[in-house]
């Protein structure tokens, strides 16, 4: 079990180093291919134009959308033409809007989707756009790395926040060839409700599930003692020098799924390490 096809999507120069390091170097870990999309975006809204604007403006914008896709081609044949992996590197423009569209399409052929952190400082809007497409529309894993985390194609001990979710599962099973590899995998199980199938044993079936894989894995019951679930995972890293955490992807309702739920932004928002999510 490996991932084959490997995906990136490279919207802003500022970011594309990290995920395109983490992809190559995965890449050659496990004998992949690596597909880098360079997306021009053009950010205007045509519906706020004034009236009797004409084509030469429209035209402009997707010029500049176009040749800002170039520069990022140019940028990411720079860095995979240094690597020994198999690789491939295309150019697209879309409109803000129609971002979703343009990612799902590529996503969902791919065995993973490695992405830069959609928060911080210097990031641009269409960054949490393409995270929410390749999550939900293309229905893809997606490896989320923070700008300064070394590439590891083999991360030693990985945290998996489980709350027995689909989602969580989703995660999970997407994870396996992370998993299968680690040393240990920590299931974490923030504050196990008193009612339920696991109430008695939290995590043991997970844990029975990943030992026929020959993982070896605890459990680490722990309590809310921080507002949010994020930063008690958060903190469970940094105490277990964790390499990574697996955790299932969540959408604010099940009429808009296509915006990232509060323990997900949480989550990446803090993390400090990659973070692998699916839905």
């Amino acid at each position: 079990m490996a991932y084959k096809s490997i995906l990136t999507i490279i919207t802003d120069a500022a970011v594309a180093e990290s995920p395109l390091a983490h992809a190559t170097a995965l890449a050659a870990a496990q004998d992949a291919h690596v597909e880098a999309m360079c997306l021009g975006v053009d950010r205007t809204q045509t519906g706020y134009y004034y009236a009797g604007a004409n084509a030469l403006i429209l035209q402009e914008t997707l010029t500049r959308a176009h040749k800002e896709a170039d520069e990022l081609l140019e940028l990411t044949k720079g860095i995979l033409s240094k690597s020994s992996v198999r690789w491939a590197a295309d150019t697209g423009v879309a409109p803000f809007a129609d971002l979703a569209r343009h990612v799902a399409l590529h996503a969902r052929f791919s065995d993973l989707v490695i992405l830069p952190k959609p928060y911080g400082e210097n990031r641009g809007a269409e960054l949490e756009p393409v995270v929410e497409a390749a999550l939900f529309d293309a229905d893809a894993p997606v490896l989320v790395v923070p700008d300064d985390a070394q590439p590891n194609p083999t991360p030693e001990q990985i945290i998996v926040a489980w709350n027995q979710s689909k989602e969580a599962l989703s995660a999970i099973r997407a994870a396996m060839p992370f998993l299968k590899q680690a040393k240990l995998v920590r299931i974490v199980v923030v504050d196990p409700p008193a009612h339920g199938p696991e109430r008695s044993d939290p995590g043991g079936l997970l844990s029975q599930m990943l030992a026929r894989h020959d993982i070896t894995c605890e459990i680490d019951v722990v309590s809310k003692t921080l507002p949010r679930v994020s930063d008690v995972l958060n903190r469970h890293v940094t105490d277990k020098n964790a390499d990574m955490i697996v955790m299932g992807a969540y959408g604010h309702s099940r009429f808009r799924e296509a915006i990232l739920g509060g323990a997900t932004r949480n989550m990446l928002e803090q993390a400090s390490v990659p973070v692998l999510m699916a839905h």
